[in-house]
């Protein structure tokens, strides 16, 4: 601009204005500018897209590091690694899998037995004394509260003492010591433990002023330790030794620890006060068949608090610090948006900054990594190393080529004006071959912005959903076809660079030199001025080849090999032509300096623009390349993400029941206690009988659980239904744990979990009239539980049957089932400091497992009020008598009518079940009596 201002203040005639040499001045210098303004653009562009993915990157990084950590603690809080490896691995396997369209059950998790030989364990069995008391004496919600800071407490002391709590029942608490790593002093941490536990009770005691106590039993030797069945998985120990440590615990003093003679001899008998065993203890069957001797330790002589517990303190201390969960815990006033921007920053200081690296990439080349920030590229051709990333690069669409044409028809109309104002011999060839590339150009940039056109004026004339007609479909179809495909451009790139080379090469060859030598010598001879148009202006040529030269590197998404090597022929050829075919012509040019033959200057023009604008496109591909990079391991990071929250909701599913899960994952971070207050709810203790703890046994149980585990899904296809534990040959479930019936919730504000609209489609089925009638029929659930214990002993039988089948490999029992059954008042919820668990707590929870203690081999014992609600279904119940039940003293029982067939005994019903026919899937029959049957019984 200052250039045209100087020009132009000057005296000069306007008809002097062409021969002056503004115009191809002007033209000459636009060329540039819009390179440089394209160059400046898309550099622009691909900086804050950089950025951009970087920042997403970083974000997705933490997201992800951190959803990971949540994953491992949740499945570690359940399962050893030793089995959570494998179930992760095969969760996500099943992800995959559904992926790609195939259908895979992943509700359930069918495998192989999970369950492992554990040698040199220390098990110890804690029992709240008084516990049955409480529970008839409290409230509910004051009793949860008491477990939740006990059994609190007690995972935080199992946590310093490296012991694993295995599960709590009710009031009995169980961990094992050495069972995620060999600890030689698993003994020793177990006894501590229980010492611990003691001091923590006497302080709950003194906070709630209740009057409770710890028994506590302790045995070392080997146990069987993982998980049965598939659905609720839960991490259980069996074998003799385990049962050995129940019946220390049982035959136990309060406020004191009972040991076996092998966890005494693990231990310094001089840290411990110690006294004989109980006369009761040494009389119990089971200790004198194995031939344990027993003593009491009453008190700990040296302070808990010791330097080993103070290390151990601050290694948990550690660990939990370096958990991403507590990235915003290293300042009380950090958020995690400081710790986000901190580790953004550190990102950025460690972005790959270009280098020639040819000689250091060449010997160093394999210790690039995969996840650094440098790509693994090529340093001499700038191309990935791997071949399918360096595919996906070359394939990926080409969002600037509309651009990328505008710009070369613009430089094609400009170059044109540099020819017919140059002084330039007329050449009719080379006014066709511009014509040619001038249409050819136009109708290129006309498709590339097609597109862009119709959609522009769609927006002007305010057309929501614009029709098209064939025309303009094929069109978006080429400019779709162009920008995904690579081999196209690089095709249309090479029409365009070829075409300006043959225009060049045409004007330059045509050019008669004997009649250009000749009219130099006789202008030199004679003194006047030399024939304009007799040739070209050497220096117009050389600005319109530096032009192309730019033109061959500004192409986006093209191989840099193959840009370097159309820029090499251009100007290897043009040097050519300068310095052998037209050096005469060349030589009697200006030069840029007196010394400096022209030739030359004309040389280094060429070298210095292709080794500018090679340097600038190696830092422009280098820096797309790293983007392109990143962008790949963004989506990498955000499919690995979606995987991880994928498993953490399947693991969920298999921990707790769906309603509780967005508390957990939200509220209970804190350890917070979560429990749902039930005004009416059944519970169910199903006990296999005659079974000895063995690993051959234990497939067995496997088998049978999986086979209930199977039942429990259909059931809860249309039924609230929940399967709560498995404890030994116990298996125990409930029904009537749906939000929408419960009295109330301890975290109100996921009380909206009630009107969620995708809850599982089991939630309001249960009950099918309207609102009052539900509240009025909740007590249906006792005939729906008791309909699924009727098919559990309807499938045990079929096991047996399949048993006796010669042809079937399947390994079943032939033992017998106990069920017990009651209902009433129960508060649901998760308690404790760790191991997310769903349990439930009440008088209809104790009297359901005193009904199955109680109750005889391949019968339902319900309790009075549990046997009313059936007979009004038409269920009959046979009164057994008068039972003691533990805390309860005498009570009347019943026993549910079963004919051989394992169907109900009928009677005269008062009221219909809302569902009486089920799915034909479940189990092997139906236990409801036909529609019209029910109808005939009802009044």
């Amino acid at each position: 601009m200052v250039h045209f201002i100087a020009f132009m203040t000057t005296e000069i005639h306007p008809k002097q204005l062409l021969s002056s040499g503004l115009i191809i001045d002007a033209a000459h210098y636009m060329c540039l500018n819009l390179m440089g303004i394209f160059y400046r653009i898309t550099t622009n562009m691909m900086v804050r897209s950089s950025f951009l993915d970087r920042h997403q990157y970083v974000k997705e990084e933490l997201w992800l590091r951190n959803a990971k950590w949540h994953e491992k603690v949740l499945v570690d809080s359940i399962l050893p690694p030793q089995i959570s490896k494998s179930l992760q691995s095969e969760i996500r396997r099943r992800i995959t899998v559904v992926q790609q369209g195939l259908r895979v059950p992943i509700t359930t998790l069918q495998r192989s037995m999970a369950v492992q030989i554990h040698p040199e364990v220390s098990i110890l069995y804690a029992d709240v004394v008084n516990y049955t008391r409480l529970s008839t004496t409290l409230n509910v919600e004051t009793l949860i509260n008491i477990l939740h800071d006990l059994y609190g407490r007690f995972d935080k002391a199992a946590l310093m003492f490296r012991v694993q709590r295995i599960k709590f029942l009710g009031d009995c608490y169980y961990c094992v010591a050495g069972i995620i790593e060999a600890d030689p002093d698993h003994a020793k941490n177990c006894v501590d433990l229980g010492f611990a536990m003691i001091s923590d009770i006497q302080e709950v005691r003194e906070i709630y002023d209740v009057d409770i106590n710890m028994r506590i039993g302790v045995h070392s030797g080997t146990i069987f330790a993982g998980v049965l069945g598939e659905a609720k998985l839960q991490f259980d120990i069996w074998g003799t030794d385990a049962t050995i440590a129940d019946v220390l615990e049982s035959t136990g003093l309060p406020g004191c620890v009972h040991v076996s003679s092998r966890t005494l001899s693990y231990i310094d008998e001089e840290a411990y006060e110690i006294e004989p065993a109980p006369s009761w203890a040494a009389e119990h069957p089971l200790l004198i068949k194995y031939q344990v001797q027993s003593y009491i330790l009453r008190s700990y002589r040296y302070t808990l608090i010791d330097n080993k517990f103070e290390e151990n303190i601050r290694f948990y201390s550690l660990v939990r610090s370096k958990s991403p969960t507590n990235l915003q815990a290293k300042n009380e006033n950090e958020t995690l948006e400081d710790v986000f921007r901190e580790q953004l920053h550190e990102e950025f200081q460690k972005m790959p900054v270009f280098r020639w690296i040819f000689l250091e990439g060449l010997f160093r080349h394999r210790q690039y990594d995969a996840d650094s920030n440098i790509p693994n590229i090529s340093p001499v051709c700038l191309t990935y190393r791997d071949k399918d990333m360096e595919n996906l690069y070359l394939n990926q669409k080409d969002y600037i080529f509309k651009y990328s044409m505008l710009l070369a028809y613009c430089i094609a109309c400009l170059l044109v004006i540099l020819q017919f104002d140059s002084h330039t011999a007329v050449c009719y060839l080379c006014t066709t071959v511009n014509t040619f590339v001038l249409v050819s150009f136009g109708i290129l940039t006309f498709i590339a912005w097609y597109k862009k056109m119709c959609w522009s004026l769609n927006q002007v004339r305010s057309r929501e959903d614009p029709t098209y007609n064939k025309f303009s479909c094929f069109m978006f179809y080429l400019v779709t076809g162009i920008q995904h495909t690579v081999a196209v451009r690089i095709g249309i790139y090479l029409f365009i660079t070829i075409s300006h080379g043959i225009i060049i090469a045409l004007i330059m060859i045509l050019c008669n030199q004997n009649s250009y030598i000749l009219n130099e010598i006789e202008a030199k001879v004679f003194h006047y001025e030399p024939t304009e148009n007799e040739c070209f202006n050497p220096w117009v040529i050389t600005n319109m080849m530096s032009i192309f030269i730019c033109m061959a590197f500004t192409f986006i998404n093209i191989p840099l090999t193959i840009k370097t090597l159309v820029a090499f022929l251009l100007s290897l050829g043009y040097l050519l032509l300068i310095n052998r075919h037209l050096a005469f012509v060349f030589h009697h040019s200006y030069s840029s300096s007196p010394s400096l033959p022209a030739e030359y200057a004309h040389t280094m023009q060429i070298l210095i623009t292709i080794l500018t604008v090679y340097q600038k496109e190696r830092m422009t591909t280098f820096a797309s390349k790293v983007n392109f990079k990143w962008r790949q391991e963004l989506k990498k990071k955000q499919i690995d993400a979606a995987l991880t929250n994928q498993s953490i909701t399947i693991l969920l599913h298999n921990i707790l029941p769906a309603h509780v899960i967005n508390v957990y994952l939200n509220s209970l971070a804190k350890h917070e206690l979560y429990y749902e207050n039930y005004q009416m709810v059944s519970v169910m203790f199903a006990m296999l009988m005659n079974f000895q703890m063995d690993l051959k046994n234990l497939r067995i149980l496997n088998d049978i659980i999986t086979e209930f585990d199977i039942l429990l899904l259909y059931y809860k296809e249309y039924y609230v239904i929940e399967k709560i534990k498995v404890v030994g040959c116990t298996y125990m479930a409930a029904c009537g744990l749906d939000l929408n019936f419960a009295g109330s919730v301890s975290i109100n504000a996921r009380r909206s979990t009630i009107n969620d609209p995708t809850k599982s489609k089991a939630q309001g089925n249960l009950l099918m009239g309207g609102d009052e009638s539900e509240l009025e029929d909740l007590d249906e659930v006792v005939f729906v539980l008791a309909s699924f214990a009727l098919d559990l002993m309807r499938t045990l039988s079929k096991c047996k049957r399949r048993q006796e089948e010669p042809l079937e490999s399947i390994s079943v029992c032939n033992g017998s089932i106990t069920i017990g059954l009651s209902s009433g008042e129960v508060m649901a919820g998760i308690v404790g400091a760790s191991q997310p668990h769903y349990d439930i707590w009440g008088d209809a929870v104790n009297m359901a497992s005193r009904m199955q203690s109680t109750g005889l081999a391949d019968n339902i014992h319900v309790s009075e009020e549990s046997a009313i609600i059936l007979k009004d279904f038409g269920v009959k119940c046979n009164y057994r008598g008068l039972t003691y039940v533990k805390g309860r003293g005498e009570m009347p029982t019943y026993l549910v009518g079963i004919d051989k067939d394992y169907s109900f005994i009928d009677e005269e019903a008062s009221r219909i079940p809302s569902r009486d026919l089920r799915n034909t899937q479940i189990s092997f029959g139906s236990a409801y009596s036909k529609q019209s049957d029910r109808s005939k019984a009802s009044p």
